[in-house]
């Protein structure tokens, strides 16, 4: 239970710092931010599972910066698909 509230929380600042890169009014809400920063995360890490082999490590070298990187993705698809 507390890797989900943990995880939640990381979503947040990843959604946080996501939003304030990308232009633009988003209209989402703090929970639909954690949302964002959880699946950038996924978005992130799939990407760079392309490029490294790190199956059996715990950690992703990636890290934050990928998930920011996923975050911001996905805020563009978002905007591209709403006009």
């Amino acid at each position: 239970m507390l890797n989900l509230i943990w995880a939640f929380v990381v979503g947040i600042v990843v959604g946080l710092i996501a939003r304030w890169i990308m232009p633009g009014a988003h209209g989402m809400g703090l929970i639909m931010t954690g949302v964002l920063g959880i699946v950038g995360s996924l978005v992130g890490g799939f990407i760079a599972n392309l490029f490294t082999d790190s199956k059996n490590k715990p950690f992703h070298p990636a890290g934050i910066l990928m998930s920011i990187l996923g975050a911001i993705l996905i805020l563009w698809v978002a905007q591209l698909l709403h006009r």
